[in-house]
């Protein structure tokens, strides 16, 4: 979920802090300011509402974000002793690693969120210091995978349109070099988060304790780059890689009819097919038409990732429209249930997409699969039981 904070001076009261209220989950409403906004947000989701959704929606968010865990987890063992040889391979085991970093980074969330609700009383304001150091760095990680299946997608598609030279366009070095380009442009802004918030120590005099919070920097440059930012790097950017994944997706699925309708056409004809030394044309029409097995399954399993990938992101893109478009849909502002709420459903789509990939790459990928069993020991367990019939 990516949360953000509001303008709060450093006096600003941690309300799980302060007391402990009958309705914990309700800890981010900023009551020290357009309360009567707050107030009349609570008739989209009443606080009986609010405090069954919400919590439902952590566990089950985290119960996701497990699954991505352990899943990125073997495809990255997986990967690793397949070697880098292919250059698939190294992009595919970057998108593992930032899924699996993504899942990790939700996990903090989740428990710093978890936490709050409860009332623990933590050296710390849960939700704003979480933002910091985990929920900004997420909003950007999501859009380094973006990039990162638009990179694999676009991949595949020098691998039809032009078959012959990509093996000289597309090296492992280079795909090392384009991926490490593309974390540098899409992850490392989130660190210039810290250029427009920091943190702050605020005193509670009511428990007599000082935790740490944060605060937005007040500068005009600070919140004139925190606009640029928004706008740059949380729309732009993952807007324009989900058109690239969604156009590759498309030219990679009408090439694949193509090739099917071609070897049917092939099969037909098969005992009228003239010999290579009898037409070279027709021979040489048949080689540029044609696609090896295992370029065929490598396209298939890319296009499948790609279409995981486009249904997971399609609410995120609908998120960050809402975000721009619709006034006070924020943390602090008139429809903030709505928007942690929502943020939660939307930010179900990666860990979920990330925890399918494994599934994919079991069933169309021979070498992952063989290494997989190898990995988790089910070939010695399949031996052994036949061993004992």
């Amino acid at each position: 979920m990516y949360l953000h904070s509001s303008d709060r001076d450093n006096t600003t009261r941690y309300p799980a802090l302060d007391q402990m209220t009958d309705n914990p989950f309700h800890l981010w409403e900023d009551h020290s300011k357009d309360s009567s906004m707050l107030t009349s947000a609570s008739g989209i989701l009443s606080d009986e509402q609010f405090d069954i959704i919400l919590p439902f929606m952590i566990y089950t968010s985290q119960l996701i974000n497990n699954c991505a865990i352990i899943a990125n987890s073997l495809i990255i063992a997986v990967n690793v002793k397949l070697g880098f040889s292919e250059p698939s391979n190294i992009s595919l085991t970057a998108l593992a690693i930032c899924d699996f970093t993504l899942a990790v980074l939700f996990t903090w969330t989740n428990l710093c969120n978890w936490l709050t609700y409860h009332n623990v009383r933590l050296p710390f304001h849960g939700a704003n210091v979480s933002f910091l150091t985990g929920g900004a760095q997420s909003a950007f990680l999501s859009t380094t995978i973006a990039w990162i299946t638009a990179f694999v997608s676009f991949e595949r598609c020098l691998c039809i349109l032009v078959p012959l030279k990509v093996k000289r366009l597309i090296t492992p070095r280079g795909t090392f070099v384009a991926i490490l380009i593309i974390v540098l442009l899409t992850f490392c802004p989130s660190f210039s988060i810290y250029m427009t918030y920091k943190f702050v120590w605020v005193f509670n005099p009511h428990l007599n304790v000082t935790i740490l919070n944060t605060i937005p920097l007040n500068s005009k440059f600070a919140k004139q780059f925190d606009k640029i930012s928004i706008v740059i790097c949380g729309v732009i950017q993952p807007l324009l890689a989900f058109s690239i994944v969604l156009i590759c997706t498309v030219l990679l699925v009408v090439q694949l009819r193509k090739i099917s309708s071609w070897r049917m056409s092939v099969t037909s004809a098969k005992r009228q097919w003239v010999q290579p030394e009898e037409n070279p044309a027709a021979s040489l029409s048949a080689a540029g038409a044609r696609m090896s097995q295992k370029e065929e399954r490598l396209v298939r399993m890319v296009v499948a990732i790609a279409t995981i990938f486009i249904m997971s992101y399609i609410p995120i893109c609908i998120g960050l429209l809402c975000g721009v478009l619709i006034d006070r849909f924020d943390l602090y502002g008139a429809y903030s249930r709505i928007y942690i709420v929502s943020g939660y459903i939307v930010s179900l789509g990666q860990p979920i997409s990330g925890s399918v990939n494994i599934l994919i790459y079991y069933r169309m990928a021979s070498k992952f699969r063989s290494v997989f069993r190898r990995l988790v020991r089910l070939d010695r367990q399949e031996q052994e039981r036949n061993e004992l019939e």
